[in-house]
């Protein structure tokens, strides 16, 4: 009985030293806490980043253009971000790739209230069209009206900053570009004022992949990373396989995401999680640098290894 008691006391003593022997990972997320991070966060407090040794921060940024910055600069490890900006800040001269994909198809969309009067994107000649971030989001729009043979000109546009859906529940605008469709949808429908979505790759815009993960171009030999996209791999099955075992997972520390409009974005969003973080689809990459210059956001597009990479 000594022996046992002895054995398991040096086991117990054992424990701190196994704990600090994972790897502390840094990762800076592109907004607060959502469903759009679900395999991040199921996979921290599922016990899955524990099984691939790994210790990960998650840390929600003061400011969402500041992630990648401080990734190039080597302050963290990693940032979320999303493709189309990683291909403007490569050609800015920031020493950043892409080594995995988290969200793997565009969110990105243009809505307007179902029973409103625009049931065209033709329709919005003439209307206010409100957005949050320039830039990428003009091409977006740009794009799909000139599918109908419409410029930019043709409208009017309104930074509504992050307010969305309340500035077309105003009045303010007819319609919103920016809005992603896994949660401006749900909560128009919860506010009793349901949106109709135009998804801008069935106008002409290359499809990409809206959420991956970045890291500093000289640190990709870093098996952190490598463990990291296993461990998401793990995460999205997990989710798949154990849908309210990994919602819990995903509310433990903040139950303030146990409401409808997170359920139901998180039932929006699951489908779109990469099964396969690490793969990269090289045309894909090559087709939205194409586009990019087309639209005036890069100057030229580079070789696809100066955006993405995959680790083997």
């Amino acid at each position: 009985m000594k022996r046992i008691i002895a054995a398991a006391a040096f086991v117990v003593a054992l424990l701190p030293g196994i704990a600090s022997a994972h790897d502390k990972l840094t990762v800076l997320l592109d907004w607060f806490v959502n469903p759009d991070h679900a395999p991040l966060v199921v996979a921290k407090h599922a016990g899955i980043f524990d099984r691939h040794e790994l210790l990960v921060d998650l840390i929600a940024p003061a400011d969402p253009n500041d992630p990648p910055k401080l990734v190039a600069a080597g302050k963290a490890d990693v940032a979320i971000s999303y493709q189309p900006q990683l291909h403007v800040q490569v050609a800015q001269g920031l020493p950043l790739r892409r080594f995995g994909t988290l969200v793997a198809t565009p969110l990105n969309s243009l809505v307007v209230l179902r029973d409103g009067p625009i049931k065209s994107v033709a329709d919005l000649k003439g209307r206010k069209i409100g957005y949050s971030v320039g830039g990428f989001e003009d091409a977006l729009l740009k794009s799909m009206l000139e599918q109908y043979g419409l410029k930019l000109a043709d409208v009017t546009l309104i930074n509504v900053n992050f307010s969305l859906s309340p500035s077309i529940f105003s009045g303010q605008v007819d319609a919103t570009i920016g809005a992603f469709r896994n949660f401006e949808l749900n909560q128009m429908d919860i506010a009793g004022k349901p949106g109709r979505a135009f998804y801008p790759e069935d106008y002409g815009v290359p499809l990409y992949d809206e959420l991956v993960l970045v890291a500093h171009k000289n640190k990709l030999n870093d098996d952190r990373l490598k463990r990291l996209l296993d461990a998401l791999e793990e995460a999205v099955a997990y989710m798949h396989n154990e849908p309210q075992k990994s919602w819990q997972a995903f509310i433990k520390e903040n139950k303030s995401l146990d409401d409808e409009l997170n359920r139901r974005a998180w039932g929006a969003t699951v489908p779109r999680f990469a099964q396969s973080p690490r793969a990269l689809d090289s045309r894909r990459y090559s087709r939205f640098a194409d586009y990019l210059v087309k639209q005036g956001l890069i100057p030229k597009a580079l070789p696809v290894a100066d955006y993405a990479v995959e680790l083997h």
